[in-house]
Order: structure tokens, then sequence, then C-alpha cells
């Protein structure tokens, strides 16, 4: 059984989506739109419509919260830019990107992920483990609704009152409770489902073949607590303890990100999404985040996104 020293995440507040439906040409439109705009960020087909990324948008609203006051030397430096994988290249977790599938598990497999690097950062790589997103959706019945979105603030605290199993990527058969959610929608994949995949049920027991059993798998956090609107502080703890946790209200311009620093151009709101924040930078004089999402590798910058940095661009920052 192992005890992480530290966890930390990062929360805003969502706006939930609305209805919007965008087909092919108008998706074409879109990117032509933008990229004639010469903006800070380039769009691309990423064979996902607005309509897609709505399943896969599960970052409900947050209740108003009291975060546990975390200590900070004012005192350091914050560098220019600063990149986790970087930082810490033997951390696999860090620079691996997952698929949520037709689910909206984004805010599960943002905090286990987080988690994940947490753990390897913690113990200097001693302990390199995939936390399961599929054991948090499944069994964190006070955390959300499984496929149909959840909170990111409460998984952080039942990570410190329950804990959470190991478990790799969909057919990877790696950790006690693998991601059972077939990836969909870039790529060589296929396209994702209009509506929702059925939550996992919840089973405390790990698969056939497994060297540990459920309860000697379980990981455990000390405390959790967070950051509104105090970028330095949050800055802080990402050269600290490692990659943290934060929602955003999506636009359907992002569906077709493909590089550069995103920033809303055009469209209306389709729903909130939870990412893992992994660093910054500064690209031609604007400062960004750089950010892991949970769309497989075939979405965007390889997984990966910036978005502008200091101006609360799409909630990000700020409850």
């Amino acid at each position: 059984m192992m005890l992480l020293i530290l966890l930390a995440t990062f929360l805003t507040f969502t706006t939930n989506s609305l209805q919007l439906s965008t087909n092919y040409e108008d998706v074409n439109e879109l990117i032509n739109y933008i990229n004639n705009l010469n903006t800070t960020w380039k769009a691309g087909k990423n064979s996902y419509t607005s309509e897609d990324i709505k399943v896969r948008l599960g970052a409900l609203e947050e209740p108003d919260l009291v975060f546990l006051k975390h200590e900070i030397d004012e005192n350091i430096e914050i560098p220019e830019s600063f990149d986790a994988r970087e930082e810490w290249p033997h951390c696999e977790s860090i620079k691996e990107i997952r698929d949520q599938g037709s689910c909206g598990s984004c805010w599960a497999l943002a905090v286990v992920e987080a988690i994940s690097d947490r753990i390897c950062i913690a113990t200097k790589g001693q302990q390199q483990v995939e936390i399961s997103a599929e054991n948090l959706i499944a069994c964190c019945d006070t955390c959300g609704m499984g496929c149909m979105g959840g909170w990111s603030f409460a998984s952080w605290d039942f990570y410190v009152n329950t804990g959470y199993v190991t478990g790799g990527l969909y057919n990877s058969k790696k950790g006690c409770q693998p991601y059972s959610i077939a990836g969909c929608g870039s790529g060589p994949l296929p396209p994702c489902k209009k509506v929702l995949e059925p939550t996992p049920q919840c089973q405390h027991k790990c698969i056939d073949g497994y060297n540990m059993t459920y309860a000697e798998d379980k990981h455990y956090g000390k405390k959790s607590y967070g950051f509104s609107n105090d970028n330095k502080a949050l800055q802080i703890d990402i050269m600290q303890n490692g990659p943290v946790v934060t929602s955003f209200t999506v636009y359907d311009d992002f569906a077709i990100y493909k590089s550069g620093v995103y920033q809303r151009t055009s469209g209306q709101v389709v729903g909130g999404h939870a990412v893992k924040v992994i660093g910054w930078g500064v690209e031609n004089g604007v400062d960004y985040w750089i950010v892991a999402n949970s769309w497989n590798t075939y979405w965007g910058d390889k997984g990966f996104f910036k978005i502008r940095r200091g101006t609360n661009e799409c909630n990000f920052e700020i409850d």
C-alpha cells in the first residue's frame, strides 16, 4: 500500500452544454475562417465535430468550494517557461495521452493522470503507475455520474479517503482495472458514438492474472487542496509537485485545434471539459499553458494543446 505525500488540484467552473449541430461543410468553413484570421493558433481536420466532442465533455459545474490552504514560498522565481515532461523525463505518465472514448469521463481521466504523475515525481521515479480511471468513474458515487459527468475536486477527496487502484489504457491489460471503453474519433479509430457508453460497473477486484489483490493495489493521497485565480501559486505548485487539473468552457472551434496558442475565435458553447496542466510558456509574445487532453494522440498537437494564459481564456483560470 502506497501513501502519496502530496496532491493538488486546480479547479475552475464551467457552463453546462448547449445543443449544437455542425456538419462537415460547416467544419471546413470554420477551419478556413480561423486560419484566414492569422490568429495565435491553426485549425485543421481532427475527424471531430462539435457533436463528437459533446459526449466527451463531462466536467460538471463545481459547487461552491472552500479550498484547503496550501502554503507556498512566494519568493520562488517563476521561469518564463516550464514543461513537466522535460523537468521529470523519467516519468512516462506525464507524456501519456489517454482516450476517454464515448464517455464523459474527462473529469476522471484528468485527475488520475495527475495523480499518476505525482506519484512518480514524489517517489523520484521509483513508482511508475497508471492510476485507474475505470475505478474512479465506476466506484465513486460522490464524484459524479460516471460517463454522464462528474466533479474533479470530489475525485481528489475520494483519493484521500478511499483510494484508487491502478489501471492502464483500453486493451492494455495493465494494472488492476484497465480502462474498458474503446477510443474513438480521430485517425484510424472508429467514429465516436452520438450517445454515451454505459458507465462500467464498480468491482472490488482486479482483472484475472494480476499479481495483487484489489486492497493491496490501492493508492492513497494525504490531502487535497486547490487554487482559483492565483496563477503564481499554481505555477509554483506545478514546479514543486507536478501537473494539476482544471476545467474550462469549450466552444465548438476547439474541436478543430491543431497547433499554436488556442483562444476562442468563433462558435457556441458545447460544454465543460477537465484537463491536465503540465506547464507554461510564451509563443510570439503570447503567454500560454501547456495542457494534456484525453482525446487520443491523433487530436490536436499529438494530444496536447496550448491555451492563452493570464486572460482567463474560456474560464480557464477563475472560479
